[in-house]
């Protein structure tokens, strides 16, 4: 079975209130305008995921609540402290844990950790600016033996806000 993973890079964040913590910045307004951006773009390139699992950060929250004005009511994601800042193993970790009916998955997160791991899983380096999103094939049986193909990957393409 062909498996899709959506890697995506949380939309730009305001650095504007030093008193905030790294994880509770919040989108500044490139960022509000791309994420929504960034939804349709997602349904127009047919890149809709069934599942969801995003960094638990305030950007990221903001991100899906502007992607999700493009994407199906009912896809409800989760917010994971895993994937904060997270990199290939916390990828890794994230797929294994998917239903194997799954076939297309979106992991919202940061970088570098996101262009790391798609260079882990493809080969291909990349750099997932902000509002970026990558899709990446492989056909697997499973979804842990698709999260242990480092390099059988395929990266498909990159989408962008402009």
């Amino acid at each position: 079975m062909q498996r899709r993973l959506v890697l995506m890079r949380h939309a730009k964040s305001s650095w504007a209130n030093s008193l905030l913590s790294d994880h509770d910045r919040p989108l500044n307004d490139r960022g509000q305008r791309e994420a929504p951006v960034m939804g349709a773009r997602l349904v127009e390139a047919g890149w809709v995921p069934q599942v969801v699992v995003s960094s638990d950060s305030q950007r990221t929250r903001e991100t899906w609540e502007g992607l999700c004005e493009h994407l199906p009511a009912d896809l409800e994601p989760t917010f994971t402290g895993a994937l904060y800042l997270a990199g290939p193993p916390a990828v890794q970790q994230a797929l294994r844990g998917l239903d194997d009916a799954v076939e297309t998955v979106m992991l919202l997160g940061h970088n570098p950790g996101f262009s790391m791991a798609v260079h882990w899983l493809s080969g291909v380096e990349v750099d997932l600016k902000t509002a970026h999103a990558a899709l990446l094939t492989i056909d697997a049986p499973d979804w842990a033996a698709a999260a242990k193909a480092a390099r059988g990957w395929t990266l498909v393409d990159v989408l962008t806000p402009h």
